[in-house]
């Protein structure tokens, strides 16, 4: 055990963690020549694609230090904010960590948040200052704060550039002297933790595990104890670039393990293997569950696809623990699922993974956040409402609480005044503001969760020009006066786009959702009205005009009244027609009410 490190990467999205594991990689000859390739262990296309790491990988590696060689697992993790529960997982699996911060663009508010995660572990953290071989890069300055974060010398931080390769060899020395050897006795009973596991169509599901304590023979009787299901090891690894098969697995190790489970419900991650003949007494605790923040609906075009959709988003919550869904109906939509995501990103990236996985195209809802509702009959009674249609009628209605959030932003100091419009425009509250430099300004902000859940990032993107980064923390909730915005298609309420929104925001948004609504709406035979509504009152209404034929084209001259008899024909089945007709909502209707601002 002595020879074995856990250590994982963190930091802010894009400061260059899968290139500094792809240069660990190459450094340690875990790769070959002919394997390399860039971001090499993001597998998923939409990774590649858009840059980002979404799952985190783990992968193990040798290395020679002073005559021994040392057994490193390395655990690659996301830097999105919407992420955060892969990198609390990973974390959970490692004595030390690399915080990883550009040169360029200095410490930004993920770097903390994911910084103060591994302190809470008592993690080793070894400050690693990324792209020095940039132009813009302030090594001085950065190193400076980095200090001042962390309290360390500045010769404990390592300048590196992971597109040159340089500093990887001081890196790698750091990890094996400054990363404590992992705890634990390989003769105790044995204790692991699954931080991790994947569907494979061929073997089933794929548990990835760190053990504790014990050691793991192939072939051996398991037990998970949250489930209490039992098992046989029928094979046992360690995670090298492709997985390598062991007889054994000790204490101190990170390794995958195949029991040929098909059912992706009876793996939890979190859960501790123990040996059915020699079981450990206690189970690993410490160990969070998710908290889903933004919800939305998921229903399949075709209904005859809902069997289908559940089979995948299984398959799905089984590689991505932070999904949760459960069965719903909808009048307007058929069956479908009610899904808990942790940010809008994690929603996009799960609609697009299911698209293009499992091949399955999907209609979603207006998302939103879960609120806590009071009746007037039972005042401390609370009633859970994730859907708009879930909200207790008006006149019995007590209170609503929502969801409010600490917001950690920190952009330049010239950008100050537009992020504070911003925040306040979304009912915000600043909290605290810090210059960490004369350059640099952290905000503290107590906001809606609702209000961030729509566009706040792209639009806080687009005020600091790209420069301020943005992390959040949940606190708890708070009374509000809220409404719920219905929309009437022709008369028909659609409970697909309702809303619940802030009174003083109710009628702006209904007016820009049916002006929304009113572009994107295919014309029909007959008028269609669209009707924004709180209760019975209707508060905004636009219309589609009906597609008309040139009835009057064959009368020349004569007397008007023909003419107008003709036009009150075409009146009378245009108005019979509206009674019986039906309208067709496009997908990008749905979307388009979370770009309300573009």
């Amino acid at each position: 055990m002595k020879q074995f490190r856990n250590f994982c990467i963190i930091a802010h999205i894009d400061h260059g963690k899968s290139t500094l594991a792809d240069r660990l990689l190459d450094f340690t000859g875990a790769v070959t020549e002919r394997e390399k390739q860039d971001q090499l262990l993001d597998n998923m296309d939409l990774e590649r694609e858009r840059g980002i790491t979404i799952k985190s990988h783990a992968i193990q590696m040798e290395c020679q230090h002073e005559g021994t060689t040392y057994v490193l697992n390395l655990i690659d993790t996301p830097g999105h904010v919407d992420f955060s529960y892969e990198v609390s997982r990973s974390i959970a699996a490692c004595e030390g960590a690399l915080l990883v911060v550009d040169a360029a663009q200095s410490i930004q508010a993920q770097t903390i948040s994911n910084l103060y995660l591994a302190l809470e572990n008592d993690l080793e953290i070894i400050p690693v200052l990324n792209k020095v071989d940039l132009p813009s890069a302030n090594p001085d300055e950065v190193t400076d704060d980095i200090v001042d974060l962390l309290g360390c010398t500045p010769e404990e931080v390592i300048p590196a550039s992971a597109k040159t390769g340089l500093g990887i060899q001081e890196i790698l020395t750091a990890i094996i002297e400054r990363i404590p050897a992992p705890t634990g006795d390989p003769k105790a009973p044995l204790q692991a933790l699954i931080f991790d596991s994947v569907y494979n169509p061929f073997r089933g599901v794929e548990t990835y595990f760190r053990v504790l304590n014990g050691s793991l023979n192939k072939g051996q009787k398991i037990t998970f104890v949250a489930t209490g299901n039992q098992y046989n090891a029928d094979e046992i690894g360690v995670l090298k670039l492709k997985q390598e098969t062991r007889t054994t697995i000790s204490a101190g190790d990170v390794g995958y393990l195949i029991t040929g489970i098909k059912d992706a419900k009876e793996v939890k991650v979190g859960d501790t293997i123990t040996l059915t003949e020699n079981p450990t007494p206690n189970a690993i605790s410490g160990f969070e569950e998710v908290k889903p923040m933004v919800f939305a609906g998921i229903y399949p075009v075709d209904t005859e696809d809902y069997e289908e959709l559940r089979a995948s988003m299984e398959k799905l919550q089984l590689n991505d623990a932070s999904l949760v869904f459960q069965p719903e109906s909808s009048a307007a939509l058929g069956f479908g699922f009610r899904c808990g995501f942790l940010g809008m990103l994690h929603l996009e990236i799960i609609q697009e993974r299911l698209e293009r996985e499992f091949n399955m195209t999907v209609i979603t809802t207006v998302p939103n956040v879960s609120y806590h509702a009071y009746t007037k009959k039972h005042p401390e009674e609370i009633v859970l409402v994730n859907n708009p249609s879930d909200l207790p009628d008006p006149s019995a209605l007590d209170r609503v609480e929502e969801p409010f959030i600490k917001a950690s932003i920190i952009t330049k100091a010239d950008f100050v005044g537009n992020v504070m419009t911003l925040c306040i425009e979304k009912r915000g509250e600043i909290k605290n503001q810090t210059y960490l430099t004369p350059e640099r300004v952290e905000l503290t902000f107590d906001l809606p969760l609702s209000e961030i859940v729509f566009d706040f990032y792209d639009r806080l993107k687009t005020v600091s020009k790209g420069y301020a980064s943005f992390d959040y923390s949940p606190i708890g909730m708070r009374q509000s006066k809220l409404v719920k915005v219905d929309i009437l298609l022709n008369g028909n309420q659609v409970d697909a786009l309702s809303a619940l929104v802030h009174a003083d925001n109710a009628y702006t948004i209904g007016k820009k959702m049916c002006e929304k609504l009113r572009e994107l709406i295919p014309r029909q035979q007959f008028d269609i009205p669209i009707q924004a509504a709180i209760g019975a009152k209707i508060i905004s209404r636009e219309t589609i005009k009906a597609l008309r034929k040139d009835v009057t084209a064959k009368c020349y001259g004569g007397d008007i009244t023909r003419k107008r008899k003709l036009l009150e024909k075409q009146k009378k089945g245009k108005k019979k027609m509206r009674q019986v007709g039906n309208v067709e909502i496009p997908q990008q209707a749905f979307m388009a009410v979370l770009k309300l601002n573009d």
